[in-house]
């Protein structure tokens, strides 16, 4: 790195760089991007100490102005991730050499696709040399770590990361399953859309939830009580699901709908003359206005309601999104049961930098075949949509 030009600093502490440097170099409209994002991670203890997720940000310096950052972790072991990667540690466990530390570039818990590198619009003619320079970084750091990875990289991104050069970066997919607003008025005019087998399995789906009452709050809204509400359905679904009371703390929803209000948005699922504060379920989405992107989130219960998930997850984030013009609804994470609800795969990618040479190797051979795998299933879930007409990609 030539020192009369570049500098970079790694912190621990997100705090340490103003939000305003910090959303200014991410120049994104992505919520789980913001500097308010992180540090409600931060401040609520959901990262950081015995988390298993370091924060280790990188700060990138041109001229001793601040060009580029990156969200960066140390990582301890490799939960909540969603880019699974559990073999690999068991292989290198088995030939006694250590996996982690290693080094993770993501929104911790969040299977979201976006930046991991922001570049300040100020710089974007040094974009390439930010990359080369970044790649550097990371090769000096793999003296300390097994690997750096890359998670869930917007396509246009891992690109631009892959043509720098300077490191070898072993490329993943995966797949997700969104769902896209085709120019539809109502939810009525989704459904017409859909074949009459599958329109016909979504209308009794609802019809099994249509005695509960829904309620849509903006993160402003949203009370003490009713966050209060909303954790307490988080926590039982994750006790009943995982055995443990979920990655989250309370703390960090309440500051996230502090931090972020204009992005937040709260569904609260009621039953009759029952206040929100007596809520039976609850679903957490975030919205990015500019870009047209509703993200459900997080959910939770107190009641085993047949298809109460599907209604609040999946058929009432679809009927918000048609109400408000998003063009994309994003769901999470996992998987198949979507398609038949009228979301559409979509591929996911990942860059992986991996220190030792015959690791690496191996990697390289296991990420070409998964690849392949990958593309016959995304084929196969294509094939499979549920509409009346093959819609365009």
């Amino acid at each position: 790195m030539q020192e009369s030009i570049w500098k970079c600093q790694f912190i621990e502490d997100i705090s340490e760089v103003p939000a305003t440097a910090w959303d200014a170099c991410m120049a994104s409209t992505n919520p789980f991007t913001h500097h308010a994002f992180l540090l409600a991670l931060e401040l609520s203890g959901s990262v950081g100490g015995d988390s298993g997720w370091r924060p280790y940000h990188l700060l990138l310096y041109r001229h001793q102005q601040l060009v580029a950052v990156m969200p960066l972790y140390q990582k301890s072991d490799s939960w909540g991730e969603y880019v699974f990667d559990w073999a690999w540690a068991d292989a290198y466990q088995r030939y006694g050499v250590a996996y982690y530390p290693k080094l993770v570039a993501a929104i911790p818990f969040t299977p979201i696709s976006g930046k991991r590198l922001g570049i300040h619009p100020q710089a974007a003619a040094y974009a390439t040399e930010i990359y080369q320079q970044v790649n550097h970084i990371i090769a000096q750091q793999l003296s300390q770590f097994s690997s750096w990875h890359g998670l869930f990289l917007a396509p246009v991104f891992c690109e631009q990361w892959q043509g720098a050069g300077g490191l070898k970066l072993l490329r993943r997919e995966g797949c997700q399953f969104h769902w896209f607003n085709r120019n539809y008025n109502d939810f009525s005019d989704f459904l017409a859309a859909l074949t009459s087998r599958k329109r016909k399995n979504i209308l009794k789906e609802r019809a099994k939830v249509q005695h509960l009452h829904y309620h849509w709050f903006d993160g402003a809204a949203v009370s003490a009580e009713l966050w209060q509400r909303f954790y307490y359905c988080y926590q039982m679904t994750y006790l009943k699901r995982a055995g443990h009371g979920g990655y989250l703390s309370g703390d960090f929803f309440v500051k996230l709908g502090r931090l972020l209000a204009e992005n937040v948005r709260l569904l609260l699922v009621c039953r009759d003359n029952e206040p929100p504060e007596q809520a039976v379920a609850a679903a957490l989405y975030l919205t990015d206005d500019r870009q047209q992107v509703l993200y459900g989130r997080y959910w939770g219960t107190l009641q085993d309601v047949d298809g109460l998930h599907f209604e609040a997850c999946y058929y009432q984030g679809i009927d918000y999104a048609i109400r408000h013009g998003f063009s994309c609804f994003n769901a999470g994470a996992q998987g198949e049961h979507k398609l038949i609800r009228g979301f559409e795969p979509v591929i996911t990618l990942s860059l992986h930098a991996i220190a030792d040479e015959a690791f690496c190797q191996a990697i390289e051979r296991f990420c070409e075949q998964e690849r392949q795998h990958n593309q016959q299933y995304f084929s196969a879930m294509q094939a499979a949509l549920p509409f009346k007409q093959q819609v365009a990609d």
